[in-house]
C-alpha cells in the first residue's frame, strides 16, 4: 500500500498546486472548488493507503519472492439467492417515476426502496460465523 499512498499523494499535490494557480489566475470559484475537492479526494485515498500500510505492513503483491498462494486469503461468506436487490431496484424505479407523476408515487417508491435497503443490510444479521 506504500506505492498507492505515494501515487495518490503525488496526485493530491498536483491538484493542490493546480487549484492554487487556477484560483489565483482565473478568480473563478467553481473551478477552484472542483480542483480543491479533487485534491481532498486524492489526499483521503493517500491517507487511507498509508494507514493501511502502517497497520498491516507489506502485502504479498509488494514482494518479489511471493507465491500466488501467499496472496490468497480465507474464503468469505457468499450469500445465496436474495429477493432484496429486486425489491430495491423496483423501489428506485417507482420513486424515479414518482418524480414525474406525483408526490404520492414518489413516497410509495421511497417506502419500497427503504424496505429493500433495510432487507439487504439486515438479511444475514442472524448468521453465525
Amino acid at each position: 500500500m506504500r506505492t498507492e499512498a505515494l501515487l495518490f499523494g503525488v496526485v493530491a499535490l498536483f491538484f493542490a498546486a493546480v487549484a492554487a494557480l487556477y484560483g489565483w489566475w482565473s478568480e473563478e470559484p467553481a473551478g477552484t472548488a472542483v480542483l480543491t475537492i479533487a485534491f481532498l479526494m486524492g489526499a483521503v485515498v493517500s491517507f487511507f493507503s498509508a494507514v493501511q500500510y502502517r497497520r498491516k505492513g507489506r502485502r504479498a503483491q509488494d514482494r518479489g519472492d511471493a507465491e500466488v498462494a501467499d496472496g490468497a486469503g480465507s474464503s468469505e461468506f457468499f450469500p445465496p439467492d436474495s429477493r432484496w436487490p429486486v425489491v430495491t431496484a423496483l423501489g428506485f424505479a417507482v420513486a424515479a417515476t414518482g418524480v414525474v407523476y406525483g408526490l404520492w408515487l414518489f413516497l410509495i417508491g421511497c417506502a419500497v426502496l427503504a424496505r429493500g435497503v433495510l432487507g439487504l443490510v439486515f438479511q444475514y444479521v442472524d448468521r453465525e460465523g
